[in-house]
């Protein structure tokens, strides 16, 4: 595909793309990195030891493992995407402010200024929400009116929603901690939680996606679903006042949880950015905004590429998941409502990507299926808890 023709085919499209500029470079990949990168390698690598050492207290062994695991990873992504560098920092310098305005004292929330206002946990997540919805609205201006600018705002707001979200969980993970060492857990363990965590992984996959298509059209689609999120995490911390820290109940006290459920919604993002790249598949098929947004072809490549994305995570995490079971149950698939929907899920998008690989799928057909997996996957996510019950009824509404 030439990634040239697509960016000048786009009128959203004023920022060049990393991929679209590259020269052809034989060399390995580990030859071409610079002192930049290996230096970044290193401050990575320094700071985990530095929250290994500071609060190993409160690890234990899989907690130490999945940090040194966590580690490489977020090198080669830095590596890999180099936008995502100063989000690292800027997650790990707000954090490390937060905790040290806390000073071991979580009423400093109702008084410290920044806490209160900016870095609590509630504050950020409640900054990230309303940036999402405004971020939501400055790419559907830009994309209207035709102004590279609306679209450049909205980018910009989507990575410090971005920030704002990463920091309110790191600081809710410190703060369910001030309130009792029995409590303390990592914040993906109920519906508030993880909502927010959907968030957050849909929004970099999409802000990946832009920079590597230099496509800023494709954002007022996939941020609708974000918006929807969001409008659903503000109704239930109303409604449930969802946004208290609860300890855990003792079906989520493993480790596996720390593993499981990030793979899941990674695999919950790529499948919600690939339906809303169906829905501006089918738009554009239509001649509305056919103008204004990418390449059929470009947008089929990237409904592909987030449903491969989400089919290989989802299906890391069903394993771990049926791993995990046997530990807490004794056995690796009991036919458990969210069991049963999670293998229609990975059903499928199975045969999504088998129709794609061996009978050639495109088009409006694969758009559609693609919407169709959303519906499906949002009634394995949520539907299950609330019309269901099971052994995972710990999550209902």
């Amino acid at each position: 595909m030439d990634l040239t023709n697509v960016s000048r085919s786009d009128p959203m499209a004023d920022e060049p793309s990393a991929a679209a500029s590259h020269v052809f470079d034989d060399r390995s990949f580990l030859r071409r990195l610079s002192l930049i990168d290996w230096l970044f390698a290193v401050a990575l690598v320094g700071g985990a030891g530095f929250a290994l050492s500071r609060y190993h207290a409160f690890m234990n062994y899989y907690d130490e493992l999945v940090l040194m695991g966590a580690t490489p990873a977020l090198v080669a992504l830095g590596w890999r995407w180099k936008s995502a560098r100063p989000l690292m920092a800027a997650i790990a310098v707000l954090s490390l402010l937060s905790i040290n305005l806390y000073n071991g004292d979580l009423t400093r929330a109702d008084s410290a200024f920044l806490l209160k206002y900016f870095l609590s946990s509630q504050s950020a997540i409640l900054w990230m929400s309303a940036l999402f919805v405004l971020a939501t609205l400055f790419y559907w201006i830009g994309m209207l009116s035709r102004s590279p600018s609306g679209g450049a705002i909205g980018t910009r707001l989507t990575w410090f929603a971005v920030l704002m979200g990463f920091t309110g969980m790191m600081v809710r993970w410190y703060e369910s901690y001030l309130i009792g060492a029995d409590v303390g857990h990592i914040p993906i363990s109920n519906l508030y939680e993880v909502f927010v965590l959907f968030c957050l992984i849909t929004s970099l996959f999409y802000l990946y996606y832009e920079q590597h298509y230099a496509t800023r059209a494709l954002g007022a689609f996939v941020m609708l679903v974000i918006s929807a999120a969001v409008g659903f995490l503000m109704w239930y911390s109303i409604a449930r006042d969802a946004q208290q820290i609860q300890p855990l109940v003792p079906a989520l006290q493993s480790w596996w949880m720390k593993i499981h459920v990030p793979a899941n919604f990674i695999g919950y993002g790529s499948f919600a950015l690939s339906a809303m790249v169906g829905v501006a598949y089918l738009v554009k098929e239509r001649g509305v905004l056919a103008d204004r947004l990418p390449a059929l072809e470009v947008l089929d490549d990237v409904m592909y590429k987030s449903i491969a994305v989400g089919f290989a995570f989802f299906t890391i995490a069903t394993i771990l998941g049926a791993l995990w079971a046997a530990e807490a149950w004794g056995g690796y698939w009991s036919w458990d409502p969210k069991e049963t929907w999670a293998l229609i899920v990975w059903l499928n998008y199975a045969a999504w990507l088998h129709m794609r690989l061996m009978k050639g799928l495109r088009g409006a057909v694969a758009a559609w299926w693609a919407l169709t997996g959303l519906l499906v996957t949002t009634f394995a996510f949520l539907g299950v808890n609330m019309f269901l019950s099971g052994l995972h009824s710990y999550g209902k509404l």
